[in-house]
């Protein structure tokens, strides 16, 4: 009988303190002196990271309403996003007139770097008063030596256009909306000029005469103002319309806006419609 309560106490101990240390054991848990499992470590997850959120450019995509007749359309683009907006009818193309002359005077110099030979002191004035005071004999000269349609083509090329094409001589060059938004872009950005003349080019933009400052950059803020580059055109044809086209490239933005209307209604009209699209895309 005594044998037996010894054994029965032997098990009893052995049931209590063994059994659970093996089975800790076993499963890889250290074990507690109550026998409770330690709290397993939990490696944190790391954070996602966050999606920088640009503020909105000082010209930003908003609705647009004009009271004009005749033909108008515009296109904005977002430098830093390369997001292009505009109305519906953003890639039907108009003459440039002088807008294009901005293309001629970087496709001249780039060209001009790319074969090592530099522009004479009277080539540099030519450009400069091509962009700065819109000449067109300057212009026409220029059209010559940078190979006339040649040119355009390779201003489709290099500036990624998709609407636009060459036709009869420079100022009939047929551009939309939404590509001369990306020559502008392009103008900026350094492709249209190359590295060594691109800032020379938009100093001559932000330096065009107030004849030709129209639009656009008078309807912002002076500090940004100072900051745009500009080549606007402007031609009343035969076909008793006036051709009016504003282009822009500020720090973070390039607009452009092509006005198409009667004669009678001067030149200011299409500037005053480049003026209100450019307000209320500034809300």
């Amino acid at each position: 009988m005594r044998n037996r309560v010894l054994l029965s106490i032997v098990l009893a101990v052995f049931c209590l303190v063994v059994v659970p240390h093996l089975v800790g054991l076993q499963l890889g848990r250290p074990v507690g002196a109550t026998g409770a499992a330690a709290p397993a470590r939990i490696e944190a997850a790391p954070a996602d990271r966050a999606v920088p959120v640009l503020r909105p450019a000082l010209l930003h995509p908003a609705p647009v309403a004009v009271n004009a007749i005749g033909f108008w359309s515009w296109a904005l683009i977002d430098r830093r996003t390369g997001q292009v907006t505009g109305s519906p009818n953003l890639a039907v193309t108009n003459v440039t007139a002088s807008m294009i002359k901005a293309w001629l005077a970087a496709d001249y110099l780039r060209r001009s770097g790319e074969t090592g030979r530099p522009p004479t002191p009277a080539v540099l004035r030519q450009l400069s008063v091509m962009i700065r005071n819109s000449d067109n004999g300057a212009a026409a000269v220029t059209w010559r030596s940078v190979g006339r349609a040649a040119s355009i083509q390779r201003l489709i090329g290099i500036c990624g256009l998709t609407d636009s094409r060459p036709y009869i001589d420079w100022a009939h060059t047929l551009v939309s909306a939404r590509d001369a938004a990306r020559m502008a872009v392009c103008l900026g950005d350094g492709r249209a000029a190359g590295p060594q003349w691109t800032e020379w080019v938009l100093g001559e933009m932000r330096a065009v005469h107030r004849t030709g400052r129209f639009g656009i950059v008078p309807a912002l803020p002076p500090a940004e103002a100072a900051l745009t580059a500009v080549k606007n055109g402007w031609v009343a044809r035969r076909d008793g319309k006036w051709h009016v086209n504003c282009m822009a490239v500020g720090p973070e933005w390039a607009l452009a806006v092509m006005t198409v209307y009667p004669a009678a209604k001067g030149q200011a009209y299409g500037a005053a419609t480049c003026a209100a699209i450019t307000t209320q895309l500034l809300r």
